[in-house]
């Protein structure tokens, strides 16, 4: 059986830049960027390179979320901390970024039946109502991650702080349906 290899899909991360910022300022020097109070507390800002996208709040707080890694996570975060400072935001040093959770995916490469899963994997880890959802949803205890597993064999990893920590669950997963002879 070939190790199925993760492949992340995004990255969600937050820190505190400031201790402050003035929303109507940045949304007037940065290009693209989209503030309504109405509609969303927080500005909302993209970059492409590595592709990201912020939240801003007026608190200094900014979530991260697109990147394809946690490297490109600290490379925007900081790449954005320049990009205020040059409009002469002042932000703090060494910001503290907190990984708040990873989503991969994954291929089984075979068919799965998920009702037998289902039944094998006992239903108070589990969630499945095919009429209201095509996957099965399973909540792992170690690593603390939820994973969907559907049919065509592919698996949708949540809750990960870390990229070990999908690539555990994806495991997990394995070994049971292997266990249960349903892989």
């Amino acid at each position: 059986m070939s190790e199925s290899s993760i492949k992340i899909e995004n990255v969600v991360a937050s820190t505190k830049l400031a201790e402050e910022f003035d929303l109507m300022v940045i949304e007037s020097e940065f290009e693209g960027a989209e503030y309504n109070k109405q509609k969303f507390p927080g500005l909302v800002y993209r970059v492409s390179d590595p592709k990201a996208a912020f939240l801003v709040f007026t608190s200094g707080k900014v979530v991260c979320t697109g990147a394809k890694n946690v490297a490109d996570v600290h490379t925007v975060i900081g790449n954005m901390a320049k990009k205020l400072n040059s409009i002469g935001i002042k932000t703090l040093e060494n910001p503290d970024i907190t990984v708040q959770n990873i989503v991969a995916s994954a291929d089984l490469h075979t068919i799965l039946n998920l009702n037998a899963i289902a039944i094998g994997l006992g239903l108070e880890n589990i969630e499945y109502e095919p009429e209201q959802f095509p996957g099965l949803v399973y909540r792992i205890a170690e690593p603390k991650v939820v994973v969907l597993i559907f049919s065509s064999g592919k698996l949708v990893v949540t809750g990960g702080k870390t990229p070990e920590d999908c690539q555990k669950g994806v495991e997990v997963v394995r070994q049971q349906l292997d266990n249960m002879g349903l892989l």
